[in-house]
């Protein structure tokens, strides 16, 4: 039917005005092209490969055509076969021509953007998260403790029970292990230590005062000093802050990833806030503070801080450097040297000091989850 010519619509981009022309389908060059004859021009050839079609228009007339590029000009050809024609032939109609200035301009402000997101969160979040650690409020701290030690046990337990560990005689053996520790310090908090019956060698901070200590762990120690070690060492995460800064800049860059991604319910946010306090892992100042607290700690009590160098020996023997939920203890590449500095700090020797617990006190504690 292009044969004889089909009547169309031209718009030649400089004026409002349409113009009617006659469209024909001819050979051009190594393909075809639509020949556009209006009276009084120089016949136009537009070809095939070059055909971008433009959809979405307010008056449904037809077909509206135009050439790859800048060129304003516009063609309607009514619907019909000459229509379905012309998609037959053109391969590219709906293949979008961005300019090469257009191009470089897209890549400079989406380079910028990435930038900026990297800036957020390499270096201001963790900045602004340490300033804001010290700005929270102890109550709304300890809220956030709360709700964040909630979402780690429904997140581990996967089920309506609970994975807290209770009954009377452990629970004693925890608070007498507490009191020991903590009655010649002045600490900003009150402890809520819990334990959770969960088969990992593992123990973590949260905020507000919140510790909790799997069953794994306590499990895995020999003696009740080993474990009073890692807690000593979980106190000094706590006292430090060391788990309210990560709270805030892990929330802080997952709910900034969720904006990106659409994740505006802050789900992504309290799972990967979930997700990073159980598997935390400090800078090696952050965990070297929580050490020297700990052995701080351990010598106001009148403890060996020796018991906890045999615990990270423990582990790194077992684990090596594995990281992830096994035991983010282990995880620490200076787990050795740690361990060395926690033998030469111990200021109580291995022969004359009183335990922490007792014997049968030991036995409960280990019979918490049972």
């Amino acid at each position: 039917m292009f044969d004889q010519g089909v009547s169309a619509k031209f718009f030649d981009g400089q004026s409002a005005r349409s113009h009617s022309v006659l469209v024909r389908v001819v050979d051009h060059e190594n393909g075809s092209a639509l020949l556009i004859e209006q009276d009084g021009q120089e016949p136009r050839h537009w070809p095939t490969p070059h055909l971008r079609e433009l959809r979405h228009q307010a008056r449904d007339e037809g077909i509206v055509l135009r050439l790859d590029g800048s060129d304003p000009a516009r063609l309607i050809i009514p619907h019909g076969p000459a229509e379905d024609i012309i998609r037959k032939i053109s391969p590219n109609l709906h293949q979008r021509h961005v300019p090469k200035s257009m191009q470089r301009k897209l890549l400079f402000w989406a380079g910028g953007a990435i930038a900026s997101v990297v800036l957020i969160l390499l270096v201001i979040l963790p900045a602004l998260s340490g300033q804001l650690a010290k700005m929270v409020p102890l109550s709304r701290e300890i809220a956030m403790g709360r709700t964040a030690v909630e979402q780690i046990d429904k997140y581990l337990g996967k089920s309506k029970t609970s994975l807290v560990c209770h009954n009377e005689a452990g629970d004693l053996a925890v608070a007498k292990m507490i009191t020991r520790l903590t009655s010649r310090a002045n600490l900003p908090y009150q402890l809520n230590v819990r334990v959770f019956n969960y088969d990992l060698e593992n123990a973590f901070a949260v905020p507000g005062g919140y510790i909790v200590l799997f069953s794994g762990l306590i499990k895995a120690a020999d003696t009740p000093e080993e474990v009073a070690g890692v807690l000593a060492h979980e106190i000094g995460h706590v006292v430090h802050r060391d788990s309210t800064r990560r709270t805030l800049r892990t929330a802080g860059s997952a709910g900034i990833i969720g904006m990106v991604f659409g994740d505006f319910a802050g789900g992504f946010a309290a799972l990967a806030v979930t997700k990073q306090l159980i598997n935390a892992q400090y800078s090696q100042g952050a965990e070297s503070s929580a050490d020297d607290f700990a052995h701080e700690l351990l010598a106001r009590a009148e403890l060996p801080s020796a018991p906890m160098g045999v615990f990270f020996d423990k582990l790194k023997k077992k684990y090596g450097g594995k990281t992830g939920l096994m035991s983010h203890l282990a995880s620490h590449p200076e787990l050795g040297k740690r361990a060395d500095k926690a033998r030469a700090a111990s200021t109580v020797s291995l022969d004359s000091f009183r335990p922490i617990l007792s014997a049968a006190e030991w036995s409960d504690l280990r019979k918490i989850c049972k």
